[in-house]
């Protein structure tokens, strides 16, 4: 405010700007500043140097001017009261769940867990991998496998991977996999798609019949969708005596009670942790869970944290098997998916800590007493239910009545699922309580029955679960899962972990290519409001009107940031993202009759997910060059494109390209694949790089993903959950993913789904909706110019110590910069890795590590981070580079050195010390390091070790206190 606050004019004084200064991170003074440090008068002038003329916007975005937090919230809470919240007993594998207040508050509200990245810097992620092994461990007692991984994307997703997995693992030489009848529909609707872009032929059918068909895998659930609990061992005996790989999609709470799918013999098992205390949030995120053998380790996919040991043999967590990932094996990796659902994760295991095995129990049990109470009424009221065993659902034979029953339910607060024309099916949940049976058996039979005695009578029979279907194993008897059961208890536990954990709330993380930014507090607000975390997904539409418009002004958002007509909000990450791309342009070729068109152009600088999403759509990876500068070899591109031209069907690229560089040449690209018939997809992994200076369309491409965890400001929740819903041009918009439970109409209708919600994890968007509403056009331009400018400036101030990689045709860099580590390991030996632990000495995470280059480091300070903060980060680099130099002088030992001893923990400070530096050098080596100290928890963690030595459940609690 440049006039004093008596003479300002009002609209100075309302602020109704005032967020994009909290968002963005130096203040005029800094920018001033260090837009002189990098030689230029102006932002503008910058982004003249960096940002290539020809796609340049040539008008603002046609979004609002921005609007205050309080008012974005009170309009955000306008519209989730128009969703209608009534009591959901749909279930198909959605249920209402009682989040724990101190989960609530501790975990899912609080930043030092959901601004966390990836566990890739193991020393400052042990919280969350203890929290993950836990969540692991539960996975495993309550499914009877051998090894769990840390999470997949939701239930329908996992069975699709365990598709996948099956024809990897199995020996059979069928291309044919089974499909349970009795399977959620939202799972055959991905799994079908799946297959589909696989050549799998699919047969459906009872789980007694599966082994009269050749097939390779098969997918059994149990229960099944109409409730039906059973013992499977002799179907999945049968189906491995053929050679068949056999799955098993199961509830994690009815296994709290029913035999498992292990002890039935299943190869893998599967299903979602969502009613382990994460809301049902109109479809998620919800951590799916994925269970195998040993034997199939390294055929699984997702990440799986596993036990290893530091440096001074203290027992330290990690994640394990990395060489199975996307980055490394790239098409051959196992799957295209390079997150969990970590946040959600880490909530599904602290609830079965806090409630322990005794109590999980009690809250299966009661489900079930309810679900027997109401069969036992229904059928004394000579009302026929379907499935003779049960754990919580029901379904009725209700003939003509069916209509009517289902409107008296409705208007009397109750969300039923129809089944059929003559059906109705009844889900209990750990919401639910005797006066909603009461209530039901009123409204289907007209009757209000004794409950006691109901409740005496199912207790005395137990017809639902009988003694062959229970379980007869311990679970959970890991000390854990015993001894935080008191509320201050957990709040402890919650917060050592939290401890461990270096997140957003105590320095910057300066990740390339993952964009690790400001979650505002405003955006995280509306997430645990009731009227979002309490809708089922396939509840009736005209209940969820507040979600369809919110979901909607986002959809129109995100139409003004990248120039597509058409938006798919269903992919549920960024891998989803691309696969739903790769889908639409498949299915577009085939509509035009080329199908031979199956070769997907990828540069080398790619993202390790691009070339893994390829394969997953059955399409040949052929890889483009890339020049001296970085850049794409358009005269490669070129040659290949016209090689290729008679079954070109994309290219997959990456703007500003992984190198950080605004290619000048990116319109040249297109043109050149579209004039030979091909596709352009646009991975938005740099789209914060982008926004308001120009768009995926305005470049050329036909399709993109945004990562609305990255640009949008959805948090990484230490490693998920995300969402990477697609753009697309008009003409690809028909091939978009549709959803069989709840339809959307358009020219799309009919197309098969990639997730398993039809908004993919509906309850986030608040995020990104008031992100971008309390921005606005002008806010988000700006926040795309400082991401540059801080960029440019991190390079600027580490220019002379370490060689900035890349550059564009004006020196500069876009939102990210790599450092080439290579010419130091030559000289002295130290190496990327040893740069990465040695800056956690100086409280800050490593930035990305040997990608897209092996031997650099890619640094993306985000537009959120001060000058103050990049001063320090900057400091510690170079800090970092004079004691490399005080190496190669001989100074010190190329061994006995601080990087390649760090990180140092506590347990360096005590006792005898031999190391040619001191105490002080290796643990406050800045004089500001010691005013916010973080301190890693373990030293550096032998990874090879833990690999061979494989072991991914809890340990003995006295390994952590030894």
């Amino acid at each position: 405010m440049s006039s004093t606050p008596f003479s300002a004019p009002l609209s100075d004084l309302e602020q109704r700007d005032a967020f994009i200064g909290r968002h963005i991170g130096p203040d005029a003074d800094d920018m001033a500043a260090m837009l002189s440090a990098l030689g230029v008068s102006s932002l503008d002038v910058l982004i003249e140097q960096t940002v290539p003329p020809a796609i340049r916007l040539s008008e603002p975005l046609p979004l609002d001017e921005p609007m205050p937090e309080h008012e974005a919230l009170a309009r955000l809470k306008a519209i989730a009261d128009k969703n209608v919240i009534k009591s959901s007993m749909i279930g198909m594998g959605y249920y209402g769940t009682h989040v724990p207040s101190v989960i609530l508050r501790n975990v899912l509200e609080n930043p030092g867990w959901y601004t966390a990245y990836t566990p890739y810097q193991a020393e400052i992620a042990q919280g969350r991998l203890e929290a993950l092994l836990n969540y692991q461990q539960m996975v495993i007692d309550l499914t009877g496998m051998e090894l769990a991984n840390a999470s997949l994307l939701d239930e329908a997703t996992a069975a699709a991977e365990a598709m996948t997995m099956a024809r990897r693992v199995s020996k059979a030489k069928s291309n044919t996999f089974f499909m349970d009848e009795g399977c959620w529909p939202q799972t055959i609707d991905v799994v079908r798609t799946r297959a589909a872009l696989f050549g799998f032929e699919l047969v459906f059918g009872a789980a007694e019949e599966a082994a009269q068909h050749e097939v390779f895998g098969a997918l059994l659930q149990n229960p099944t969708q109409d409730g039906t609990v059973r013992d499977l061992t002799d179907a999945i005996t049968a189906l491995k005596n053929t050679g068949a790989v056999v799955a098993v999609a199961c509830d994690l709470m009815a296994q709290v009670l029913v035999k498992s799918p292990g002890a039935m013999g299943a190869d893998i098992a599967l299903g979602s942790a969502q009613r382990f205390g994460v809301p049902m949030g109109f479809g998620g995120p919800h951590a799916a869970f994925f269970a195998t053998k040993d034997a199939h380790k390294r055929a699984v996919p997702g990440r799986i944290i596993g036990v290893s040991i530091d440096a001074r043999g203290k027992t330290a967590l990690r994640m394990a098997l990395q060489t199975r990932e996307q980055h490394i094996r790239r098409e051959k990796a196992n799957s295209n998916i390079c997150t969990s659902q970590v946040l959600l994760a880490n909530m599904a295991g602290m609830y079965a800590v806090y409630h322990g095995p005794e109590g999980l129990k009690t809250i299966a049990g009661r489900i079930h007493r309810l679900t027997a109470i109401t069969a036992a009424g229904l059928e004394a009221a000579g009302m026929s239910v379907v499935n003779a065993t049960a754990f919580d659902t029901l379904v009725l034979d209700t003939g003509d009545q069916t209509d009517d029953l289902m409107v008296g339910a409705l208007a009397a607060g109750y969300n039923l699922r129809r089944c059929g024309n003559t059906g109705i099916g009844i889900a209990f949940d750990e919401t639910h309580t005797r006066d909603d049976v009461l209530a039901l058996l009123g409204i289907l039979t007209g009757q209000l029955p004794d409950i006691d005695a109901l409740d005496a009578d199912a207790a005395a029979r137990n017809e639902m679960l009988p003694a062959a279907l229970q379980r007869t194993d311990a679970i959970l008897t890991h000390p854990v899962f015993n001894q935080h059961h008191t509320e201050h208890e957990m709040l402890r536990y919650l917060k050592r972990l939290q401890n461990k954990d270096l997140a957003l709330d105590h320095s910057m993380i300066s990740l390339g290519s993952c964009t690790m930014k400001l979650n505002a507090t405003a955006e995280m607000i509306p997430v645990t409001w009731a009227q979002f975390g309490n809708m089922h997904p396939f509840c009736p539409i005209d209940q969820a009107q507040g979600y369809v418009e919110m979901i909607k002004g986002l959809e129109d958002y995100l139409r003004a940031v990248t120039g597509f007509p058409a938006i798919s909000m269903q992919p549920n990450s960024g891998a989803q993202g691309e696969y739903a791309g790769l889908l639409a342009i498949r299915r577009y070729h085939d509509s035009r009759g080329d199908q031979a068109r199956n070769i997907c152009l990828i540069p080398k600088s790619a993202h390790g997910t691009n070339p893994a999403t390829a394969q997953m759509c059955n399409m040949k990876v052929v890889v483009v060059d890339c020049d001296e500068n970085g850049n794409v070899d358009v005269a490669d591109l070129k040659a290949k494109a016209e090689q290729h031209a008679a079954s070109l069907a994309c290219l997959m690229i990456t703007y500003p390209s992984t190198h950080g560089v605004f290619e000048s040449a990116i319109r040249e690209i297109c043109d050149t694949i579209h004039a030979h018939g091909g596709q352009v997809y646009m991975d938005g992994a740099n789209l914060n790089a982008q926004v308001g200076l120009t768009s995926p369309a305005a470049i050329g491409a036909d399709v993109s993903h945004m990562n609305l965890h990255k640009t949008f400001c959805i948090p990484h929740g230490g490693g998920g959950p995300g969402m990477g819903p697609i753009g697309l041009a008009a003409h690809l918009a028909p091939f978009m993913a549709n959803h069989v439970v709840q339809p959307m109409q358009g020219p799309h209708a009919g197309q098969g789904a990639v997730s398993a919600a039809p908004w993919g994890s509906a309850s986030i968007l608040p995020i990104s909706w008031m992100y971008i509403t309390m921005m606005g056009a002008r806010g988000l331009k700006t926040a795309t110019e400082v991401a540059i400018l801080n960029a440019n400036y991190i390079a600027k101030r580490l220019e002379g110590h370490y060689p900035v990689l890349y550059t564009g045709e004006h020196g500069r860099v876009a939102h990210e910069c790599i450092i080439d580590i290579r010419p130091i390991k030559a000289a002295c030996g130290i190496t990327e890795v040893d740069i990465a632990k040695r800056l956690m000495d100086y409280g800050f995470h490593a930035p990305t590590m040997s990608f897209p280059v092996a031997g650099t480091i890619m640094i993306e300070p985000t537009e959120s981070e001060p000058r103050g903060e990049l001063d320090r980060f900057a400091d510690a680099l170079i800090s970092i580079r004079q004691e490399i130099a005080k190496i190669e002088t001989g100074d010190w030992d190329a061994e006995n050195n601080p990087l390649k001893h760090a990180p140092h923990s506590q347990a360096d400070i005590i006792g005898d010390w031999d190391r040619p530096y001191t105490r002080q050098e290796g643990v406050f080596p800045l004089p500001w390091v010691a005013d916010n100290k973080f301190w890693p928890s373990v030293n550096r963690i032998d990874d090879v070790y833990g690999d061979r030595n494989l072991f991914c459940a809890c340990v003995p609690m006295e390994a952590y206190e030894d």
